[in-house]
């Protein structure tokens, strides 16, 4: 007989929880899951996929009239929330199926309900107690919590896409990815936006250079913008909202959205009671091949606040299926992760920042590029690419590639495949572009950005 009812288990069926209870499981192991929501996880259901859904809605009205220009008569547009709503919550379903099937073939064994971990050996879900060898915690991140009053009228992004009906205002606090891309998808639609930052600058964590552009291309658009000032109140008024600022003013609005981070989820999982170590913050203490302080418990994916990205937590939930069943004790290389923000325009990057590359290299060549696409030529818009690449003079690789267009986060998957395989800018540069695109621009760099200027703009 067995002395655990399970080899592995497994809390949380998001995206790093799934891919490693299926591989794990083929690879022979008894697995179990407990998920007290939909399966999928934060990506699936309240993060990447409803979120990008949303995007594509809310550019049309910039497809639409971009058509013009060249030869399309569209009959004058409208926007219904309702149906949007509906055929994103029927994608969602769709996928959360596919995720069960896929956990159900591997031999994988779905417990629904909200686990507690008991002790070392031992979760708990809905009463029932089950046993593991091995415990792996894959929770997820949940929205900060709001430190104001009236943070009550306030929703987040779990609640933004799920409204009855679309706002004709909103304010949005934060600065960061989740704030600027709603930003971008609530004006896309046709919802007067204010972005309500703290700082004097959105996008804290990007190049210097992608910040000031996203910026200001995102005000073009029509999204106003207020920097250093944060929410003191919200007040719920006959008229709505009004949110009082942190500089004295105040301003009335429909809906008011918080987008000021997220969390690890480790709320009632019973990890410090069972002897694992957490973070100031919330975040699970974890090993370089994802072990907590208890050996037989392993944690990955957001809760362990390393990188609040879903390929990211695939990859660690490959290693830890690697170290545990099919004897290849295995890591996660961060160096030079890919990242794209579906902002309007999107935000493409790979490598280091100027800053950081300066620090660790000293002598950097930085190549600049702005322009119109060629799209935009007939169109009249006025929206300008950007881009950037960072070169170490010493080595001649390209430690860098940054961009705020079209497409960025389609092309910077690509650049990041040469960058992680240690391209250097000649083999950049000895690459023929494809014409007309503007990926071209990357492999066409010639000139680097004067040193004087450089320094300057730091």
């Amino acid at each position: 007989m067995a002395e655990y009812d399970y080899d592995l288990f497994v809390i949380g069926a998001g995206s790093g929880g799934v891919r490693a209870a299926r591989f794990s499981a083929n690879a022979g192991a008894r697995v179990a899951v407990a998920e007290d929501s939909a399966m999928g996880g934060t990506c699936v259901n309240v993060g990447c996929i409803p979120k990008k859904l949303f995007v594509y809605a809310s550019h049309f009205h910039e497809d639409f009239a971009d058509s013009a220009a060249y030869g399309w008569t569209v009959k004058p547009d409208s926007f219904n929330w309702r149906t949007l709503v509906e055929n994103k919550n029927k994608e969602i379903t769709r996928l959360n199926g596919i995720y069960e099937r896929l956990l159900e073939g591997s031999g994988v064994t779905i417990v629904n309900g909200r686990a507690t971990v008991v002790d070392a050996h031992t979760v708990e879900v809905a009463g029932k107690d089950y046993t593991a060898e091995n415990i792996l915690v894959a929770a997820g991140s949940w929205p900060n919590d709001l430190r104001y009053e009236g943070g009550e009228h306030v929703i987040t992004s779990n609640e933004a896409f799920f409204l009855d009906e679309l706002p004709k205002s909103v304010i949005i606090e934060g600065g960061g990815y989740i704030a600027v891309e709603f930003a971008g998808i609530f004006n896309g639609l046709g919802v007067d936006t204010t972005l309500s930052y703290r700082g004097p600058l959105i996008m804290r964590g990007f190049d210097e250079d992608i910040r000031v552009h996203l910026q200001g291309e995102m005000e073009k658009k029509g999204i106003k913008i207020k920097l250093n000032a944060s929410f003191d109140k919200v007040e719920k008024t006959d008229n709505g909202l009004t949110v009082h600022f942190s500089d004295g003013t105040s301003q009335e609005t429909d809906t008011v959205m918080s987008a000021i981070g997220r969390r690890p989820k480790v709320d009632g999982l019973g990890l410090e009671e069972a002897g694992v170590e957490l973070k100031d913050n919330g975040a699970v203490v974890v090993d370089d091949y994802f072990r907590t302080t208890v050996p037989s418990i392993f944690a990955i994916g957001d809760i362990i606040d390393r990188y609040q990205l879903t390929p990211v937590a695939l990859a660690e939930g490959m290693a830890v299926s690697k170290t545990l069943y099919r004897d290849t004790p295995s890591t996660v290389d961060y160096e030079y992760i890919p990242t794209a923000v579906f902002s309007q325009p999107p935000i493409g990057t790979v490598g280091l920042m100027e800053h950081e590359a300066r620090e660790k290299y000293g002598d950097v060549s930085i190549f600049k590029s702005t322009f119109r696409t060629l799209k935009n030529t007939l169109t009249g818009s006025d929206e300008q690419t950007f881009m950037k690449m960072i070169v170490d003079k010493a080595s001649d690789k390209v430690v860098g590639i940054h961009m705020v267009g079209t497409d960025a986060g389609e092309m910077t998957q690509g650049f990041a495949v040469a960058l992680k395989a240690g391209a250097t800018k000649a083999v950049f540069d000895s690459t023929v572009g494809i014409h007309p695109t503007s990926a071209e621009e990357f492999v066409t760099m010639r000139e680097p950005v004067p040193e004087e200027t450089a320094k300057a703009a730091e």
